[in-house]
């Protein structure tokens, strides 16, 4: 059996989505569903975990889960981050730059150096292109970082001129790396279903959506905090299809 919680899980979270997992993992127990007693970590916990047909619980992107996963998982819910600016459920990109950076606007920044965390990404790549192409303008110089903290840190040390952040992920970087203070916000995306809590085929909606949300309400305040989380709620598969699937990175040169 595999759980997962790996997209927000850093060291300073690390403690307080094991407390996460404890709870869900008792209440899916307390259930008659069986769970492992940790959560996987390391690559495993990504692709490998959402594919894996033993899969208990994971927390997936968007657009993997529109574009690949949909037909083979089970969507348990969504969870409420509570973001300035978000209906529950919803979360969105924040674009940066550095804070010494001339430029200000978006169109300024169109045709510079941009730098996104992977293909697949709702945050880092679909909800910055979909941001551009709504105001008639192409990211003409993406390029792949690996991660949103690597997108960010290589706009910092000048590597790239501007990224799409997912807004969580921001919120984590600018509380524990200090090397953000020369970033700022220049821009943020229209808001979209946030990460989808996810479990394999045919498991036990009704049952894993309790345990979560009880598991949510249990934990104490500091580690609601210390994750964003403040509930689940009920996201309809057809909102994530309904978003719009950008071209791939590689293809845009051969668009504009």
């Amino acid at each position: 059996m595999i759980a997962s919680l790996g997209m927000y899980d850093r060291p300073e979270t690390a403690g307080a989505n094991d407390r996460l997992w404890a709870l869900i993992r008792d209440g899916l127990r307390a259930r008659g569903l069986a769970a492992p007693d940790a959560l996987t970590r390391g690559d495993a916990a990504y692709w490998p975990a959402w594919q894996a047909p033993d899969l208990v619980l994971s927390q997936t992107c968007g657009f993997p889960f529109r574009a690949k996963l949909h037909r083979d998982v089970t969507l348990i819910g969504t969870p409420d981050l509570r973001l300035p600016g978000c209906p529950p459920g919803h979360y969105h990109s924040v674009i940066i730059a550095r804070s010494d950076d001339a430029r200000h606007t978006p169109p300024e920044f169109a045709a510079a150096r941009f730098a996104f965390n992977e293909d697949l990404s709702q945050s880092g790549w679909a909800a910055p292109w979909q941001f551009f192409a709504d105001r008639g303008l192409a990211l003409t110089a993406p390029f792949a970082t690996g991660s949103h903290r690597e997108s960010a840190r290589a706009v910092a040390e000048g590597r790239a001129d501007f990224a799409a952040i997912d807004a969580l992920t921001w919120a984590l970087l600018t509380r524990w790396d200090a090397w953000t203070q020369g970033l700022r916000v220049i821009a943020r995306t229209q808001p979209t279903p946030t990460l989808p809590f996810i479990s394999a085929k045919g498991a036990n909606r009704a049952a894993t959506f309790a345990a979560v949300a009880e598991g949510i309400e249990a934990l104490d305040e500091a580690d609601r905090q210390t994750l964003h989380l403040f509930g689940i709620v009920d996201i309809a598969a057809e909102r994530y299809l309904s978003v719009p699937i950008p071209p791939a990175p590689d293809r845009i040169g051969q668009l504009v």
